[in-house]
């Protein structure tokens, strides 16, 4: 998420630091907070549901919200870029890794079946 405000400061000419960053990333931060206490992620941290989407929901949607509350600007644009890229950095591993998972298992199934 930090990489993601780093690079999106830089490309507008915001700079880059430490300061400006922490400025834009800790309504998200404390959204990311709120979000992965609300469904106890702790329980089942790597699942989609409720971890991830927890997760997403507290940083995109509680993070604008806290933005707003800060006096932080939150253009249409500038939702739907955060919200996709936190869909993708925030559910996006944890459904790749499930998907290792079943192939790996897959795999695991039919090795096993041609020996017996």
């Amino acid at each position: 998420m930090l990489v993601f405000v780093a690079i999106g400061r830089h490309a507008h000419g915001h700079g880059d630091g430490v300061a400006g960053i922490w400025q834009t990333a800790w309504p998200f931060l404390a959204g990311l907070g709120i979000g992965l206490a609300a469904v106890r992620a702790w329980r089942r941290p790597l699942a989609v549901r409720p971890a991830g989407l927890g997760a997403w929901l507290g940083a995109a949607w509680a993070g604008m919200v806290i933005r707003v509350l800060a006096g932080q600007g939150t253009a249409a644009a500038f939702i739907a870029v955060a919200t996709a890229f936190l869909a993708l950095f925030l559910l996006g591993w944890r459904v790749v890794l499930i998907a290792l998972r079943h192939r790996h298992l897959r795999h695991a199934r039919l090795a096993g079946s041609r020996r017996g």
